[in-house]
């Protein structure tokens, strides 16, 4: 989802007003490339060790002013979280799924017909302080990402750039066509329009102090799961200075 941001007056030391989750997953590069030597598409998944659960922290409010011209900088930098359980790609590969046709086709160093889009099964759940049982806000799903790993990792690299083994790429928010789907609560509140109903009175467009955040999600295949622990935070009140 894209939103346009109205410029904002300049911003003012403080607690976020806007504070949001991205619901992510990342991978871990296994082996490395050399300084100027680019990782090929067709070699791209030889690089690519394994997957976790992502929560890329957001500052709605500061992101609106720092994006132009500097594009999400301090209202991302504060903080991020993973699962506990970094999942081999080998264990995901009989969940794969065909990737999303791409049109306009992508440049020829992107372009690959074997399948690297993965049927993984997302949800976001939220607490409020006092709430008794935790309200699923998004069910979304990683084969919604419209590029692949494999892409991300060429594209990375193609100027010469090195990774390194241990080296943590995200994908960006997983958001599928459904607005219950919505990987963000800018995009399930549409930018604070409307709020997400939590059930038992409780209502949030944007996250508030002694909120619980968890990301979980499994592959299911014929009486088994593949699981990565939960990706979990909770918010404390801002240190004041």
């Amino acid at each position: 989802m894209c939103f346009s941001f109205l410029l904002a007056n300049p911003p003012v030391f403080g607690p976020s007003k806007q504070l949001d989750i991205e619901l992510e997953m990342a991978f871990f590069v296994g082996g490395g490339n050399r300084l100027g030597e680019p990782i090929p598409i067709e070699r791209a998944h030889e690089h690519i060790f394994g997957m976790v659960l992502m929560n890329d922290w957001s500052a709605r409010d500061i992101q609106a002013w720092e994006y132009v011209p500097l594009g999400p900088f301090l209202g991302k930098n504060f903080g991020t979280t993973i699962s506990p359980w970094v999942v081999p790609m080998e264990a995901l590969l009989p969940f794969v799924e065909p990737n999303i046709v791409q049109e306009p086709e992508p440049l020829p160093y992107l372009r690959h017909d074997d399948a690297y889009t993965f049927n993984i099964n997302l949800f976001v759940s939220l607490k409020g302080e006092g709430m008794a049982e935790a309200a699923t806000i998004c069910k979304s799903n990683f084969k919604y990402m419209y590029w692949t790993m494999k892409q991300q990792l060429a594209h990375h690299t193609v100027n010469g750039c090195n990774v390194r083994p241990g080296d943590l790429l995200a994908s960006g928010t997983i958001s599928g066509p459904d607005p219950e789907s919505f990987g963000s609560m800018l995009e399930l509140s549409w930018r604070g329009s409307k709020s997400i109903d939590l059930g038992a009175g409780e209502t949030r467009t944007f996250l508030k102090d002694g909120d619980d955040v968890s990301i979980t999600g499994y592959c299911e295949g014929a009486g088994y799961r593949v699981g990565f622990g939960a990706c979990t935070g909770t918010i404390l009140p801002a240190l004041q200075h």
